[in-house]
């Protein structure tokens, strides 16, 4: 069942959003070659939980962490873990914080210590990818419309889109319907309608848009070993147009 929210409730998602850019922003100081992804998932837990916040991943179908981070060709879900990150290795952060019942969801891509203009332009294209997205999270369009213009543009610039992960709607759990898939065509799809909350978070890899899975069930990596990146808002449908709730306060 969708769920349309008040806008007390879409200025609740924002607070929590803003808290959720806030720890985005942090890391871009904290992460540097000689950490480790798990260094991540601490500092993220601790800031998280320091500001008054819960971290919502933890137990959410048996997951253990407050973050998933992902490294290089782990497209999402990576489990956190005491590997040393070294210059140019692109990590994907995502996090679900629940700060005071209200949900929202982020996930930023970051590139460790001195990079390659490969990684710097697969960064630059999945992050205007999202806003392209966000641009068609107009009421009155359709599901399709999103898909199909982040799907546009990344194959244009001689990327993949990932099919087997897909936004989702969000609040008050973490998933709810409808699914946002990252493709399709314009004009088809549920249509969208005021008060709706859903996530975008388009994945777009190197090589093909295939996946395989880790053994430890939760980790997905591109099947041909190329980069993967990630970047994600939470978003309110509103009648002024899409509201990024994850964003810095002004």
């Amino acid at each position: 069942m969708i769920t349309l929210k008040s806008e007390r409730e879409i200025d609740a998602m924002a607070e929590s959003g803003a808290l959720l850019a806030d720890v985005h922003v942090a890391l871009r100081d904290f992460i540097k070659p000689g950490i480790t992804s798990w260094d991540i998932n601490q500092f993220v837990h601790k800031y998280i939980e320091d500001h008054g916040a819960i971290a919502e991943q933890i137990g959410f179908e048996g997951y253990e962490y407050a973050t998933c981070v992902s490294i290089n060709d782990e497209i999402c879900h990576g489990f956190p873990r005491k590997e040393v990150l070294k210059d140019n290795d692109l990590i994907k952060v995502d996090m679900v914080v629940n700060l005071k019942g209200a949900m929202s969801d982020s996930c930023w891509s970051y590139i460790v210590g001195e990079s390659t203009e490969e990684t710097e332009k697969l960064l630059e294209v999945t992050k205007k990818a999202l806003y392209l997205g966000i641009e068609q999270a107009q009421v009155g369009n359709r599901i399709g419309d999103i898909g199909h213009a982040i799907q546009t543009y990344v194959e244009g610039e001689g990327y993949s889109v990932v099919r087997e992960f897909i936004g989702h709607g969000i609040g008050p759990t973490m998933h709810e319907a409808p699914s946002v898939p990252h493709y399709g065509e314009a004009g088809k799809g549920l249509r969208l309608k005021e008060g709706m909350v859903i996530t975008i978070e388009p994945m777009v890899n190197t090589g093909t848009w295939k996946s395989k899975m880790d053994n430890n069930g939760w980790t997905a990596r591109t099947k041909d070993g190329g980069l993967s990146c990630q970047f994600e808002h939470t978003l309110a449908i509103t009648k002024e147009g899409p509201r990024i709730l994850t964003m810095q306060k002004d």
